[in-house]
This record gives C-alpha cells, structure tokens and sequence, in this order.
C-alpha cells in the first residue's frame, strides 16, 4: 500500500515534522487540527468559540487539500481541555457536519500541544470523491 503525504499551503505544522494528513489505501488520516492561523500561532488565546471554528475550518482546509471534505469524514476525535464545552462541540458538529454524521469520539484532556490549546480535532475520512 503506497503512502501519500497531504500538504496545506501554509502547512503551519511542517516544523513539528508531521504531516496534515496523509492518504492510504482508500482513506485520508488527517491530524489533529488545532485552533493554528496561518502564521502558526494560536487564534483565539482564551476563546473556546473562537478556537473551536478555527480547528474546524483547519480540518476542512487538511481534507480539501486532500480532495475530500467534510462530507466523506466517517470518525471524527475531539481533545478538549474542558468537558464544558462539550454543548458547543454538539452545536458545531451540526454546523460542520451532516446525516450521516460521523462516528466520534470526545475526549477530556489535561493538556494539548500547547498551554493555548483548548480543542483539537483528528479525522478519517474517505480519500477519492469519485462517484459522487
């Protein structure tokens, strides 16, 4: 099976030697995308609702670049820093996200790469839109 790394422009994660996602064997696997601007920093400091959109429109800029969207993700895992936000996590999946939604996962973390940080979002997705 043949690897294919996926590249945003900017790519605000390439100095941490990682990839925004990368395609396999029919299936897109992209990292967790943070509340990141494009000039690496963090959108939002202190903001959940600020930070919670960035990571969402980060995750559907990793799976453009891939081909996809949010249409073909079929499992979804969202770190938060806080279950708090979890009625916000259940508005924005509506906003972001339509039936059939994806399968997820939420998980209450004590920390993510940065003090900043209060979400993160990794995906699967469905690699090739042929046929739709």
């Amino acid at each position: 099976m043949r690897l294919e790394q996926v590249h945003t422009h900017p790519d605000p994660y390439a100095p941490y030697l990682l990839s925004q996602a990368i395609r396999a064997g029919g299936f897109l696997f992209v990292s967790g995308q943070a509340a990141v601007g494009d000039d690496g920093a963090i959108v939002g400091r202190g903001d959940f609702d600020a930070q919670a959109e960035q990571a969402f429109r980060n995750l559907e800029r990793a799976l453009r670049a891939a081909s996809s969207s949010l249409g073909r993700v079929v499992k979804v895992t969202i770190f938060l820093t806080s279950m708090a936000h979890f009625p916000k996590i259940v508005e924005l999946r509506r906003k972001w996200f339509s039936a059939p939604y994806p399968a997820d996962t939420i998980v209450e973390v004590s920390a993510l790469y940065s003090p900043d940080a209060m979400i993160e979002i990794e995906a699967i997705a469905l690699a090739d839109q042929a046929g739709e």
